[in-house]
């Protein structure tokens, strides 16, 4: 059901003209006032060219307008602005268009769902694309649905996967070309995770990447006898575009059950891995493996980093990567290789990497029946929000989470629609609850530059300009504005509500504004007069 209040026609003609085609969206850094895709441009740097707020100003911030929405769930998305139109995601599967000046709602979408969903981590969704004169969205009950850019009214609605199995679909898409690139998620629920392409005009899937390979296809080998059904391997962060190479760059998630890896002996490809496929066809061009045989749940849903710069003497298309697992990686963006990698947070389960990347793990760290200490817990050092990368600074830019976890073995046989973990740990300990921070590092080294500390969990990700601001949140409430050189805090709002969401920036009226969703509202902030 779509809700619009009544629009002027001016309102309407200009809504009606707002056309965001492929091209725009490759050229998405020369139009710095919009914020078209979830990361801002298909490299993943979550970066805005725009310097109107600055280190020297930046302390002039006053909110701009508020937008409430009416959710008891946890807000994670980010949103999109295309010409003068704000376009987000309101938990579970709601999406709205406002007035980016105003915050003035022009329509909202409400969907209808069943009375039972499963998911892991709450009925959350952390985006929308855009293309053309659509909107698409993912929902929690495994569809995938073209809304008018106009309207909200709804152009088709496709089934991405049986939701009652325990498939959903949280991931914001991303638009390649003339297709709708979608996740899934549900490796909590011994789904088997894919990466799917839809045509944007009418739905059809074009093509369908197992990210756990199937009896003939290469890497089933690393599954012993039939795990691979029930292997997990969801998608439920956006990846990154490499244009040039035509390559789709994804995360993808862990093994099923979680901590019970006696189920499933081998490496598990491709959980835990970046995988690059061919856009056109969805076949796999390269995959790197941050965790063989994961048993702590290491998603690598981050988003991937894509840099040409220099490296070790030549220049070099990149990946960076710093990975839940508290190791930071460079990998080669043309043929997956290992460069190099360093842990950038605490971490207690491997004395390093080996010269192609592959862990080497200390002795005693699986979970056992009666638990085992590892740093960093089940929540990972780092985990979906999103980092940032700053060509002015070139420092990479994350949000770090120092903890650990009493990680526990049981055993546990798979029920479509039912958890399939296989025990569950403890993850917020009493005696050393751990402490959150921002972190830059030297991207080419994966050498610390700078922390600022934070009190709570820091969900949410970072955003930096070119004005060298970068903007970050925590649980506490608090949205504040850094010193991208120094870390130096130089401004903070607290909002009244958790932040677990991604900041983003974009112009009105010729005025730079940054958003950010917390608690159930959306922020937006712009200087003073």
């Amino acid at each position: 059901m779509t809700i619009r209040v009544l629009m002027t026609a001016a309102v309407l003609a200009a809504m009606a003209g707002a056309q965001v085609t492929f091209e725009r969206l490759k050229n998405a850094p020369n139009e710095p006032g919009q914020w078209m895709t979830y990361s801002g441009s298909y490299r993943g740097w979550r970066y805005s060219p725009l310097d109107q707020i600055r280190r020297e100003n930046v302390s002039g911030l006053k909110v701009k307008w508020v937008y409430q929405m009416p959710t008891t769930h946890m807000v994670e998305t980010t949103p999109l602005i295309a010409d003068g139109v704000m376009y987000f995601t309101e938990p579970p599967s709601n999406v709205v268009a406002v007035d980016a000046e105003t915050g003035r709602q022009f329509w909202r979408y409400r969907r209808e769902l069943p009375k039972k969903i499963n998911v892991c981590c709450g009925q959350v969704n952390r985006g929308v694309a855009i293309a053309g004169d659509r909107i698409f969205v993912g929902t929690v009950d495994a569809h995938l649905v073209a809304l008018d850019a106009k309207t909200g009214d709804v152009l088709w609605d496709v089934e991405v996967a049986n939701y009652a199995h325990g498939y959903s679909v949280t991931v914001a898409p991303l638009i390649v070309k003339d297709m709708v690139i979608s996740g899934i998620a549900g490796g909590e629920y011994g789904i088997r995770g894919f990466l799917d392409a839809y045509d944007i005009r009418t739905g059809q899937r074009r093509w369908r990447f197992n990210t756990i390979p199937g009896p003939g296809e290469k890497g089933n080998e690393t599954w012993s006898g039939d795990s691979w059904k029930q292997g997990g391997g969801s998608t439920w962060v956006t990846g990154s575009y490499d244009i040039e190479q035509n390559l789709i760059i994804w995360g993808v998630g862990n093994p099923s059950p979680d901590w019970n890896g006696d189920k499933r002996l081998g490496d598990n490809l491709y959980s835990d891995s970046a995988i690059a496929l061919d856009a056109d066809t969805g076949k796999l061009k390269w995959h790197f493996q941050f965790v063989p045989h994961d048993v702590h749940d290491w998603d690598a849903v981050q988003v991937p980093v894509l840099v040409d710069d220099e490296f070790q003497g030549r220049r070099r298309k990149l990946v960076y990567w710093a990975h839940r697992n508290a190791f930071y990686y460079v990998l080669d963006r043309e043929t997956g290789k290992f460069l190099t990698g360093k842990a950038f947070a605490t971490q207690t389960w491997a004395k390093g990497l080996d010269p192609n990347g592959r862990p080497i793990r200390l002795p005693n760290i699986d979970p056992s029946p009666e638990g085992t200490y590892i740093w960093p817990g089940v929540q990972g050092a780092t985990n979906w929000y999103s980092p940032s990368y700053n060509p002015l600074t070139k420092l990479f830019y994350l949000s770090v989470w120092e903890n650990k976890s009493v990680y526990r073995k049981g055993d546990q046989e798979y029920t479509p629609g039912n958890r399939y973990i296989g025990s569950v740990p403890l993850i917020d300990l009493a005696d050393d609850p751990g402490s959150g921070a921002i972190r830059a590092l030297n991207p080419k080294t994966g050498d610390r530059v700078w922390e600022y500390k934070l009190h709570t969990k820091p969900w949410a990700g970072v955003l930096t300009t070119a004005g060298k601001v970068l903007f970050g949140g925590s649980d506490e409430g608090h949205f504040f504005a850094l010193d991208a050189e120094s870390g130096k805090e130089l401004w903070r709002q607290n909002t009244g509500g958790i932040i677990r969401a991604n900041p983003v920036s974009y112009l009105s009226k010729g005025k730079q504004v940054v958003a950010i969703a917390a608690g159930s509202s959306i922020f937006t902030f712009e200087l003073g007069k």
